[in-house]
Order: structure tokens, then sequence, then C-alpha cells
């Protein structure tokens, strides 16, 4: 985090200035807003420099970084990263476990995550990629009755199988 301008770091020669209470006292030339904020025992913290001429406000310079921390802990605890979940399908899966991975998958997408489709081949079933595959697709088949979903990484070829990723659309 960037910490905000304050006092004589403050380079431009007109700011615009808001008080201690909120009230905007308009534009105000730079040595007369510090001579102001003097007056009152505080800082003046520029707020925002996107703006010409920038944003200034009177006010005690800790007690405004703390809540400009305040802000940033608020705003990332409420995101949530799209973890990425995995399913792991076999060769010879029965059509009942494959609705057992469809409600997972299905619980996992609705949560916001992603997830990664696995289906292990072991020995000679490697050989037999066109069977996979139609696991993989009775199983996206029965998903998609359920949630829409799209395809973040097509189905690929693994050294131990084949996967894929999808999340909720």
């Amino acid at each position: 985090m960037n910490k905000p301008l304050q006092n004589n770091q403050i380079r431009a020669k007109e700011v615009r200035l808001i008080d201690e209470t909120g009230a905007q006292l308009g534009l105000v030339p730079l040595a007369e807003a510090l001579e102001m904020a003097k007056q009152k025992g505080m800082d003046l913290i520029q707020v925002t420099e996107k703006v010409d001429p920038p944003v200034t406000k009177i006010g005690d310079y800790g007690k405004y970084l703390y809540s400009l921390k305040k802000k940033e802990r608020k705003i990332s605890v409420g995101q949530k990263g799209g973890e990425v979940k995995s399913i792991r399908l076999t060769f010879n899966i029965s059509d009942n476990d494959i609705e057992t991975r469809v409600l997972a998958a299905e619980k996992f997408l609705k949560d916001g995550d992603k997830v990664k489709v696995d289906l292990l081949l072991r020995g000679r079933q490697k050989s037999l990629n066109a069977v996979g595959e139609q696991r993989i697709k009775k199983f996206l088949d029965s998903l998609s009755q359920k949630i829409e979903v799209k395809i973040e990484k097509e189905l690929k070829r693994e050294p131990r199988g084949l996967s894929m990723i999808i999340a909720k659309k």
C-alpha cells in the first residue's frame, strides 16, 4: 500500500480542501491549507492525486492510515479465491458412482470453485482413450443437467490419464 502524502510532501500549488467534519471548503492555496491544518493541530492529507487539483483532507494522519488498512482488510476478507477442487473418476466407474461425483462437483461449483475432473488410466487402459473420454462426457452430461458449466481447460491427455477443468457459467 502506498502511503498517502501528508503536509509538506504535497507538491500542488492549489488543493481542493475538506475539513475534519467532512465539509468541502473548495479550492485553497496549499500554504493556506497547511496553515489551517496546523492551527487545528492536525495534518493535511492528500486523499487522491488522480484529479487536478488534488483532493486533501484535514485530519489525523495515523487515524486515516488505520481506516485505510481497515477498509483493505474488509475487502480482502470478502474475497474468496476460487479454489480448484478435484474429482477423480476411474475407468470402470459405475453409473451410481458417477452420480455421487456429480453431486460433489455441483456443490463445489455452487460455492464458486473450479473443478478439475481426472480420469485415472492404468496399464492397458491407457490405450483406450476413447472409452475414457466417453466416461468424462457422461459425467459432464449428467452434471450439465443440474447446473450450467463452462470448460476452462479442454480435455487433455496427461501421464496418469485424462483431465479437464470446468467452472460455473
